[in-house]
């Protein structure tokens, strides 16, 4: 891959700061990245090589951490957001679109946001960074994937009440969930014929009507309807059989119903390594799978796993791009 990867700085008072340094000492110039962000945010001592132009950053990364400058207005003090640089952590998640966009990064992995600091002082409008990244990119539907080693799994629905999933599930939402997932793992992960398992809502699936309905009124029809088009899928299936090794054995990506249904077993078979994926935007945007960490912010102790995952893995997904061109 001759393109970085573009990491926007996310909350600079929170651990995204030395997460970034680690990766960089992990990864140097085997895997080239830049972080975008103000360079007096980043833990004392680090090795910095300012650049202007993301083709310097694979060069400068043997030496030191290459900085795209993207100056804030106010200081970082860990643990401590300042509303003061929320428009600054805004402009430079659009800064690093806008790289990606124009070619000159392979990908996009963001490092975490605080929303309420976002909220407070930019006015922020957007439930979270994907959905900002979606208007940013003029797509109106976008899936979430969590995704290790060992376990690719997206919830249908996401940060709702679990009192409110049967009512937002749809056929037409979970379809065009199954639909933006199978299109995703043959551009993003090379998978040509993607095997995808879809959970029921219910245990056992609802168990032919005597545990709740949804399972054969919504979830079996959409399952059968793309399976006559040719879709490799199987479900509804209960949800309590489908995560162990061997079940897992015959799935490329999981679909599930609901947010616990899906983070649960991923992060118990990789709590620290666990990748959060954006499928159907017209770019690679991978991010770790945590938040900005305040309570050890500035510890030097923040695990840099997740985002050395993260980066690793929008590298491979900007590898099976590249090769379907």
């Amino acid at each position: 891959m001759t393109r970085p990867i573009a990491l926007s700085c996310g909350e600079p008072s929170g651990v995204g700061p030395e997460i970034a340094v680690t990766a960089w000492k992990a990864l140097g110039d085997a895997l080239p990245f830049f972080w975008i962000g103000d360079p007096s945010h980043l833990p004392d001592g680090t090795p910095i090589a300012e650049i202007d132009d993301p083709a310097d950053a694979a060069k400068a990364a043997r030496q030191a951490l290459p900085v795209l400058t993207h100056r804030f207005p106010a200081p970082a003090v860990p643990g401590l957001p300042d509303p003061t640089n929320a428009a600054a952590v805004v402009s430079a998640i659009m800064r690093a679109v806008e790289l990606v966009q124009s070619g000159a990064a392979a990908a996009l992995c963001t490092a975490p946001i605080h929303k309420k600091a976002l909220i407070d002082g930019a006015h922020f409008a957007y439930p979270g960074h994907t959905e900002y990244l979606a208007a940013l990119a003029g797509v109106e539907r976008v899936v979430m994937m969590l995704a290790c080693d060992a376990l690719r799994v997206v919830p249908a629905t996401i940060h709702i009440p679990l009192s409110q999933v049967p009512g937002a599930l749809t056929q037409d939402g979970l379809e065009a969930t199954i639909r933006i997932t199978h299109a995703a793992l043959i551009r993003d992960f090379g998978i040509a014929e993607p095997r995808i398992a879809v959970a029921g809502l219910n245990p056992h699936a609802g168990e032919g009507g005597a545990i709740g309905h949804e399972d054969a009124a919504i979830i079996a029809p959409v399952v059968d309807r793309l399976r006559a088009e040719g879709m490799d899928l199987r479900g509804p299936a209960s949800a309590d059989t489908m995560f162990h090794a061997a079940a897992r054995a015959h799935y490329d990506a999981a679909i599930a119903m609901y947010h616990d249904q899906a983070l649960i077993p991923i992060k118990t078979i990789d709590f620290a390594g666990g990748v959060n994926v954006t499928l159907g935007l017209p770019f690679i945007r991978t991010s770790p799978d945590h938040g900005t960490a305040f309570d050890i912010a500035g510890t030097g102790t923040a695990d840099a796993t997740s985002l050395i995952a993260a980066l690793r893995m929008a590298e491979r997904m900007a590898h099976a791009r590249q090769s379907i061109r």
